[in-house]
């Protein structure tokens, strides 16, 4: 199913030291181009591999299904007599309405933004299907202070390459890790979880933990809750929107979530250990002291 790492030759340059030649892999990054019923929804740059679980997940952040079965089939396709595995074309199934224009994204998404070629401001925000907020399970902050160093772990193409994102599920009441996938986009890596969770029959995912490897931007904030998990972590900091959009949605929001310390910005009733008393000055605050 593609390519996930690529050879390269390089130099290695050492200030005062030596200059070697050595063989390196690379993360590889190739267009897919996601079709609905033969018509182009978007193009997004990613790293091959899981790209019906990629497709899947987009449809859902997307609000075009809410569930894996509403996805019928799906194949990749390209020219005649050949197939790069960069094309693939999705069928919804029965009575599941197809996209409408303002869902078809107007250029390529790039690996850095999910939410790049929505057509206008307003379609930025989708509505879910799942009420985060409604789910009133509690986690333990000892146990969620260690899903990081696990996630690491199992990045094993990181390892080779140090150049992918990841994005991993986690049970928020008993620890165990769901799922992982890795991406050269961060969007993409949470679309991978997403789509597998929904052709698992999981959604909504209540009672989870959507742990990733770097900031929580708006757009992964609301790919949580299009999903119906209600809590996001990161190693570190969120946005202004994604804090924005976690408060009015239920969800909790922890950044910078780094060996035993974390700053709870959105959602903090759902941490058993209460954090008011405890915590002085703002969360920007907290980090820097």
């Amino acid at each position: 199913m593609g390519r996930i790492t690529a050879r390269t030759r390089v130099t290695r340059v050492t200030v005062g030291g030596a200059t070697s030649r050595r063989e390196d892999h690379l993360a590889v990054e190739e267009p897919l181009e996601i079709r609905v019923g033969g018509r182009r929804l978007a193009v997004t740059m990613r790293t091959p591999g899981h790209d019906v679980d990629l497709a899947t997940g987009f449809l859902v952040s997307e609000g075009v299904v809410s569930r894996g079965d509403q996805v019928a089939a799906a194949i990749h396709c390209g020219a005649p007599g050949e197939n790069t595995y960069n094309v693939l074309d999705v069928g919804l199934a029965a009575g599941v309405p197809a996209p409408d224009a303002s869902t078809e994204r107007n250029f390529t998404v790039t690996s850095s933004c999910g939410v790049c070629g929505k057509a206008s401001i307003d379609a930025v925000r989708t509505r879910s299907a799942y009420d985060a907020g409604g789910d009133a399970f509690r986690l333990d902050p000892a146990r969620l202070a260690g899903f990081p160093d696990r996630m690491r772990a199992g990045q094993a193409v990181f390892e080779r390459t140090g150049g992918l994102h990841a994005a991993a599920l986690f049970d928020g009441r008993t620890g165990e890790l769901l799922v992982l996938r890795e991406d050269v986009g961060r969007h993409n890596a949470v679309d991978k979880v997403v789509g597998w969770a929904a052709r698992e029959g999981l959604l909504p995912l209540r009672g989870t933990v959507l742990q990733v490897s770097g900031r929580a931007s708006f757009e992964l904030a609301q790919k949580a809750t299009m999903a119906g998990i209600p809590v996001l972590a990161a190693v570190s900091a969120p946005s202004s929107l994604a804090v924005e959009h976690a408060a009015a949605a239920g969800l909790t929001l922890i950044g910078f979530l780094r060996g035993e310390s974390m700053v709870v910005y959105a959602g903090g009733e759902r941490i058993e250990e209460p954090i008011g008393a405890a915590v002085r000055g703002t969360a920007t605050e907290a980090v820097a002291g």
